[in-house]
């Protein structure tokens, strides 16, 4: 859907990575290597975006690396219709309110980094997560966003000890902490 609207594939992933989780930052051999794309391609789309005023940059050594600019009018709305496009809206407003003991809702898989895909990979962090009726609301949310979705459920200390062993981009969608 959102390749009918922005033509550049290369640009749609990148707003994908930088946009739905404002805290990572990319420079451009990594995100090329990341997006399995020319630098070429990359860095087009680096500089249209930075003109835009969409991005901002920092030079650390020889890299210059390249993040979303929060204060930016429109992100918001980027963001919105980021989380619009890939479900996750719909997700957390359907699955995540309604389960008791929640800590936090973490994105991961081909979403997280960056590409769009039609598997929506959540890893849940809580204390007496009620499987059946998670599985259940994962079943109405798949058929209303058109995409599946695969859950993880850890509490916190079985979650820290998986994380050390998981070598995959994690983006934090929902903290009870920010939602209280």
């Amino acid at each position: 859907m959102l390749d009918s609207l922005i033509t550049s594939k290369t640009r749609i992933k990148l707003l994908l990575r930088l946009f739905l989780n404002p805290d990572t930052r990319g420079y451009l051999r990594g995100l090329a290597e990341e997006f399995s794309e020319s630098t070429n391609s990359v860095r087009t789309e680096l500089n249209r975006l930075e003109d835009a005023g969409l991005l901002e940059s920092s030079t650390s050594g020889n890299r210059r690396y390249y993040k979303a600019n929060v204060l930016h009018p429109l992100f918001p709305e980027l963001r919105n219709i980021l989380h619009k496009v890939t479900g996750i809206d719909q997700i957390i407003q359907r699955v995540v309110k309604r389960l008791g003991g929640l800590d936090k809702v973490y994105l991961t898989g081909q979403l997280a980094s960056g590409s769009d895909s039609n598997l929506i990979d959540l890893v849940l962090i809580g204390e007496k997560i009620d499987q059946h009726y998670l599985h259940d609301l994962c079943e109405k949310a798949s058929e209303m966003v058109k995409r599946r979705i695969r859950t993880l459920s850890f509490n916190r200390e079985e979650f820290d000890t998986w994380q050390s062993e998981w070598n995959q981009k994690l983006l934090l969608l929902w903290s009870s902490d920010e939602n209280n």
